[in-house]
């Protein structure tokens, strides 16, 4: 059977396209993780390049076959090394992106997705692609990144392309805001559009038809809150008004348990809810808003902010709906940030290393 297998891979380069075609149509199976990870490493990882090749045929099912098969093997370190490390095939794929009428461009998104596990992903900030008889509507920018975030804000609902959503693009932004380079860039306003592009996203925290939009988005807001000297503008800054979007998903229908003046603090966005208003439904994002709450406790600025927006309300009328152990856990937390006395000014330094040791980044898989 093992040789077999291998001459099928051997057959990813034969000459005959259509022998190419029927050896990848056979391999897709024995891709995902667990399965025959050495049949792929043939040859010095052979068949890697010839996947790569594969997936820029013309021929729709070819290139979906070979796409799938990538996407599948980054979750082994050496096959998704080889991929992101290549920086002329990162281009293509975005380069591919842009292409409005890609019947596989959900695809490229999430191998796209997974390759950001790595830091070598990082070379996106520095590529551009060629726009040429793009609709410059929609791409106002050739840098790669811009490109990315125009396409995902842009093409939710297949309103740019029938054929995707790029919804997986939320767990791209997710995983590049590890790292400083990314956040930076979610943070600061860019040139070609002059909009902070963490401004563009924050809508997406309630779209509760996507839970992978929504999830990917929710985790970009929370890794781009460990800078915390940015914190007041993204909370200060009227055209970014991040905080409604982070505490909103929390929030009970119709302020629930808060008083006259506790609802008037609130962020304008949260003073009229109604009885239809939803509750994040998911624990594991419902703990990141939390926790995202609590990046924001790190400075005194930040939790003076806090309270004169009726955050505490807010979390004390969560706690007491609360089902979930770590839902409570870090409402408790959020309390004491909030409520405590403000240490001395010299504490200050010590508190937020502090807090930001307690907090971790969390990598979507």
């Amino acid at each position: 059977m093992v040789s077999e297998l291998e001459e099928l891979v051997e057959f990813l380069h034969a000459p005959q396209y259509k022998i190419r075609e029927i050896a990848l149509e056979n391999l897709v199976q024995f891709s995902p993780s667990g399965r025959n990870p050495a049949l792929f490493k043939h040859n010095n990882c052979e068949p890697v390049k010839d996947l790569k090749n594969l997936s820029k045929e013309k021929d729709p099912a070819v290139v979906m076959n070979s796409l799938t098969i990538l996407a599948n093997l980054c979750d082994d370190l050496e096959f998704r090394k080889l991929i992101v490390e290549d920086e002329d095939f990162v281009k293509y794929l975005i380069q591919q992106l842009v292409n409005l009428k890609n019947t596989n461009a959900d695809l490229m998104c999430i191998l796209l997705a997974n390759l950001a596990k790595s830091d070598e992903i990082l070379k996106v900030f520095d590529l551009q692609v060629d726009l040429g008889q793009t609709d410059r509507e929609v791409f106002k920018s050739n840098h790669c990144m811009d490109c990315l975030m125009d396409l995902f804000v842009k093409g939710a609902d297949r309103k740019l392309n029938k054929y995707a959503t790029y919804d997986y693009l939320s767990y791209f932004f997710a995983d590049v805001s590890r790292f400083p380079r990314g956040r930076e860039y979610f943070v600061t306003e860019q040139e070609y559009d002059h909009v902070v592009p963490i401004a563009k996203l924050l809508v997406f925290t309630e779209k509760y038809d996507s839970k992978t939009r929504r999830e990917g988005v929710v985790y970009t807001i929370k890794n781009s809150l460990f800078d915390t000297d940015r914190h007041m503008e993204l909370l200060e800054d009227e055209r970014i008004n991040i905080l409604p979007y982070i505490i909103g998903p929390f929030a009970l229908a119709e302020n629930k348990g808060l008083k006259d003046d506790e609802i008037f603090d609130l962020p304008e966005e949260l003073q009229l809810l109604g009885p239809d208003k939803k509750i994040e439904p998911l624990k594991e994002l419902l703990v990141a808003h939390l926790e995202s709450v609590l990046l924001l406790c790190v400075t005194k600025e930040g939790r003076e902010y806090l309270r004169g927006k009726s955050v505490y309300p807010l979390i004390r009328e969560l706690h007491k709906v609360a089902k979930d152990e770590k839902v409570e856990e870090l409402c408790d937390k959020v309390v004491q940030m909030l409520m405590r006395d403000e240490p001395v000014e010299d504490q200050a330094a010590e508190d937020q290393e502090e807090g930001s040791d307690d907090e971790k980044i969390t990598e979507i898989i």
